[in-house]
């Protein structure tokens, strides 16, 4: 029988949740790296031992942390085996994981924000981590301030994809309330060279020769809040969302509205419907389902929190055209949590399982496709990132 991990980051370390493939009971592993911001988990989908975390102090700064055994030992790529990877101090050991901007991208290295000053490039985090879908040592960095990284060596070493920055509208690039980031990458499955990325708030970009060359794809999108609301530039992303098996098809959770595209991103359209309301972070796709879409509304830009206090997610059985709120087992009377954009993923099991965590520390699971939920913990510090392996 198969079994799932849940790989869980928050603001105070991380945490791996273990079940059987029915998905019942669940065993808490954790905190690891207790205290630090685990931005992101996410496990190789070549091998599934491997998991890679961003790990952030404002403190100590940014460590990239691996384990090949799943989880139960980490070590910092690049420190000698059985190191410890930090001090007793929380400081950071050795020249592990250096993160190295393209010197020859040295002009495209201020952006022009809207008070109207240049500011330099600062790498500050890493938001997102993406593992190769084909090669265990490849991994993608989305980082903060928004930039493409590369590391061809388990992520000992990592080196700036400068054509997203150097694509001509970087100067443009903005940050959003939660700072000028790279959140989402998606890699095509059909095709390894065309990748997504999604920055806040600048829009959304396509490869198609893995990393070289940088497309904006926003055409279609209108944003109320920016100067002109059909600018190639200044849309605040919050999150893209995929299925393997119709890799054209794209779904859009941005800052207001929720869209759809069927042409690779070339153009868009707003799916938003029947939701109470179309502001939210995380989206997502039924395993099995390329039609059924996931989202969780809150009720505004200010108020992060569910619309009268009810946790419901909402759940289209049809691409987006109309939405139904899935209730049985969320909280329906004073919940006041958000669910942020890495907080949400679905396993690949035959019932597809739905998960997602919140700002009050739980994280709750669907074992039938959104139908009904459980909270399989509770009482963590604040989720920032869930992710899902089905291991065999």
């Amino acid at each position: 029988m198969s079994s799932v991990r849940v790989l869980v980051g928050t603001r105070k370390g991380a945490f791996i949740l273990e079940s059987d493939g029915k998905r019942k009971k669940w065993d808490v592993r954790g905190p690891h790296f207790a205290g630090w911001e685990i931005y992101h988990m996410k496990g190789s989908p070549v091998d599934k031992d491997r998991i890679f975390v961003s790990q952030t102090s404002g403190w100590f700064g940014q460590i990239i942390q691996r384990s090949d055994d799943g989880g139960k030992t980490w070590f910092q790529p690049g420190t000698p085996a059985g190191a410890p990877t930090t001090t007793p101090e929380g400081m950071p050991m050795g020249e592990s994981n250096k993160f190295v901007y393209d010197e020859a991208a040295a002009p495209l290295t201020t952006h022009l924000w809207y008070d109207g000053t240049q500011h330099p490039w600062e790498f500050k985090r890493v938001w997102h981590i993406e593992p190769s879908l084909s090669d265990p040592d490849t991994i993608f960095a989305g980082v903060e301030d928004a930039a493409m990284f590369r590391s061809k060596d388990g992520g000992k070493t990592w080196q700036e994809m400068s054509g997203l920055r150097g694509n001509g509208t970087g100067s443009q690039w903005a940050p959003g309330a939660g700072g000028l980031g790279l959140h989402t990458i998606i890699i095509d499955p059909s095709n390894e060279d065309r990748m997504y990325g999604a920055i806040s708030s600048a829009g959304c970009f396509r490869t198609d020769d893995c990393c070289k060359t940088w497309k904006t794809i926003t055409k279609g999108l209108s944003s109320l809040y920016i100067p002109d609301p059909n600018a190639e530039i200044g849309h605040c992303i919050h999150r893209i969302a995929m299925h393997p098996s119709r890799p054209n098809t794209l779904f859009m959770q941005k800052h207001w509205d929720v869209c759809r595209s069927d042409d690779a991103g070339e153009t868009w359209y707003e799916v938003s419907g029947d939701l109470p309301s179309d502001f939210g972070f995380p989206i997502d796709v039924h395993a099995h389902e390329p039609n059924t879409v996931f989202v969780v509304p809150i009720k505004s830009d200010s108020e992060h929190y569910p619309p009268e206090g009810k946790l419901r997610v909402y759940r289209s059985k049809s691409g987006g055209m109309d939405w139904e709120p899935m209730t049985k087992g969320l909280p329906q009377e004073n919940c006041y949590v958000n669910i942020l954009r890495d907080a949400m993923c679905v396993d690949n099991l035959d019932d597809c399982g739905v998960y997602f965590g919140t700002t009050g520390g739980q994280v709750y699971a669907s074992r039938d496709g959104g139908d009904s939920w459980d909270a399989i913990v509770r009482d963590l510090p604040p989720v920032l990132s869930v992710e899902v392996q089905v291991l065999q």
